[in-house]
């Protein structure tokens, strides 16, 4: 039975009713699996830079503190330096005023002339020679000459050995040597200071460590003491 044209045009109408719905539906499919995609690449985009961020901030923390604690070392080394070059500079004021008391000794003139003997016997005993240099301060001149005999008889008393003392009348200690005597042997090729001042500067290295410890106590961080 045929189909009025009505029937037709009822039976298109329907059909693309159909269709737009269908193509509706897809559509709506489409935007919302769109929506979806863009929603989770946001998301992963999101936390990408966030990582970033803290990453970066964290960084940064880290750098801070670790620069906290350089400036904090360098300040405490600084310090530690401030103190220890105070404390040397107060171990030297103590051997200079150890230094100007030399001049003391040489005041009392039987003193001075014990301590004479004594510095020229022991550089004698060094030596070990037959002719021997006594170079002295000019001041001093008179004083060494009158005890080199008897510097004479107590080295060979003590050793069995002559020695010939002769003072040097060419070159003198300095004026404003603190006292003492340089010997010298074998054309001045072996040399023996016994200034005052070198005495000084030998005994000095020994108790270094010693005043120290008087003046500050003991360094619980110092293992050894020399």
């Amino acid at each position: 039975m045929a189909l009025s044209d009505a029937d037709v045009q009822k039976q298109i109408k329907h059909m693309m009713a159909f269709i737009e719905q269908e193509a509706n539906e897809k559509a709506e499919e489409i935007d919302a699996k769109a929506e979806e995609e863009f929603n989770i690449e946001k998301g992963r985009l999101v936390q990408q830079q966030r990582l970033k961020i803290m990453e970066y901030y964290e960084k940064k923390e880290k750098q801070v503190e670790l620069q906290k604690k350089i400036q904090s070392s360098n300040m405490l080394n600084q310090a530690r330096l401030k103190v220890l070059k105070v404390r040397e500079d107060h171990v030297r004021n103590v051997l200079e005023e150890a230094r100007k008391r030399l001049g003391d000794v040489t005041r009392d003139h039987d003193k001075y002339a014990e301590i004479l003997e004594s510095l020229i016997l022991q550089g004698l005993y060094q030596l070990y020679e037959t002719h021997v240099l006594v170079r002295v301060r000019p001041q001093d001149r008179e004083l060494v000459h009158s005890i080199l005999s008897n510097v004479q008889g107590k080295y060979h008393k003590g050793c069995g050995k002559e020695v010939t003392l002769k003072i040097d009348d060419e070159t003198h200690l300095a004026q404003d040597t603190t006292g003492g005597i340089e010997l010298y042997a074998q054309k001045g090729k072996i040399k023996i200071n016994n200034t005052l001042e070198a005495r000084l500067e030998l005994i000095a290295q020994q108790l270094v460590p010693e005043i120290r410890t008087a003046l500050f106590g003991r360094n619980v961080n110092r293992k050894f003491t020399d």
